[in-house]
């Protein structure tokens, strides 16, 4: 058995690129032309964009005319989060959608949380129980309340399809039967879903949908906003100039961004039937070792739906920040939660909205596994954390763990 003197366990942050995206990306590179133009060079690297455009639709079951791509999960998120989008209906005369209400999971992504471009008033959070799974009634009556307080308008809903700390798997299909039911849009983030699970558009009933290449072992800094139907427009695009990407983000494509995403989708979709269960097989190690360790510890979400990928728990009597420096030291990389707030430990907004003590959440860390992760990084992990628990100060607290 090989013995890991690095462990990688946060993939939910940024996955290592694949070897075979970084070969696909620095071919792009050498293609001479602006995908704009209308020169040989220019149709060669437009042929490579609608490639990838092509690769990155069939990881979600989309068309790839109804993929746009952006400068990443984040941009694509706060562009489409806006009160300006409007509903063509599929026809010539687009009619402006009165999209008044945002209602979002109080579980969201900060950059749903806090990067929509809705007023303060008109947005409201979709409570969820102790697991973290959205509560469908709730949600389903404040749809009719608004049906009858403002009828004609409309709302927009916005569900990640699994959490990006807990992993928790949310029941889109639901929600997308609410949403209809009442005449209301619904957006899922799925940066951390696509790629570790099957995710379908059409069949979960989402109107449109937000992805990131760097979850899934393409390059930072690309993105894409994938609509079930063309019928979706936006009034008030945050970038406009050239036309590109159907006027929805304009800008010279980011061209060897975009085929790392396309390489690493197909490569995604290709290994989502045997990498789902060997992750599984990998966190249920993890886990089983982890309560071997500390019998007290927490593991969040474990009674919902998870990612095959995603553990997040605490034990008591040790905090995030002194825990993620020891396990460092020792070699081994996790997060506290969520990694896109300035390197910074907090208390996570996802286990507040799930209820869990703030003494317990205070310690609450997170491990993601990844096309790289094997059992001698677990092995690793428990070791580096059966020291991290031994140093605890406290005695009742440590046999208490």
């Amino acid at each position: 058995m090989s013995v890991a003197t690095r462990a990688y366990l946060d993939h939910n942050a940024t996955t290592p690129v694949r070897p075979e995206v970084v070969q696909a990306m620095v071919r792009a590179l050498e293609l001479a032309g602006n995908p704009s133009s209308i020169h040989a060079e220019g149709r060669a690297a437009r042929s490579a964009v609608e490639h990838a455009r092509e690769q990155v639709a069939g990881l979600v079951g989309a068309k790839a005319a109804n993929v746009v791509f952006t400068g990443g999960g984040t941009e694509a998120n706060a562009t489409l989060l806006s009160p300006g989008l409007m509903d063509c209906d599929g026809g010539r005369d687009c009619v402006r959608i009165p999209t008044s209400l945002l209602l979002h999971g109080a579980t969201e992504h900060p950059c749903v949380r806090d990067g929509h471009r809705f007023p303060a008033q008109a947005v409201e959070f979709i409570p969820v129980d102790a697991e973290g799974i959205v509560d469908a009634a709730w949600l389903a009556a404040r749809l009719e309340r608004f049906a009858v307080e403002r009828p004609g308008a409309r709302a927009l809903v916005s569900a990640h399809l699994a959490n990006n700390e807990t992993g928790v798997i949310q029941p889109l299909a639901e929600i997308a039967s609410i949403a209809k039911r009442f005449g209301a849009l619904l957006h899922s983030d799925a940066v951390q879903a696509a790629g570790k699970i099957d995710v379908d558009i059409e069949s979960l009933g989402m109107d449109v949908l937000t992805l990131s290449a760097h979850k899934l072992g393409g390059p930072k800094g690309v993105g894409a906003i994938v609509f079930r139907t063309g019928a979706l427009e936006l009034a008030d695009k945050p970038l406009r100039g050239g036309g590109q990407e159907r006027g929805w983000r304009a800008g010279t494509e980011n061209v060897p961004g975009i085929v790392g995403f396309g390489v690493a989708a197909a490569m995604a979709a290709q290994a989502l039937a045997t990498e789902g269960p060997r992750l599984a097989t990998l966190r249920d190690r993890l886990e089983a070792g982890l309560l071997a360790l500390a019998p007290q510890s927490a593991i969040f979400g474990r009674g919902a739906p998870r990612l095959p990928n995603t553990s997040a728990f605490a034990t008591p009597g040790l905090s995030a920040e002194t825990t993620l420096i020891k396990l460092d030291l020792a070699g081994v990389a996790l997060s506290s939660g969520s990694a896109c707030s300035s390197g910074k430990v907090r208390r996570s907004h996802v286990l507040t909205a799930m209820g869990v003590d703030p003494a317990m959440s205070a310690g609450a860390l997170r491990a993601s596994l990844g096309w790289t992760t094997c059992e001698a990084e677990i092995d690793l992990f428990l070791a580096a954390y059966a020291k991290a628990l031994a140093a605890i100060p406290d005695r009742s607290a440590r046999a208490a763990a």
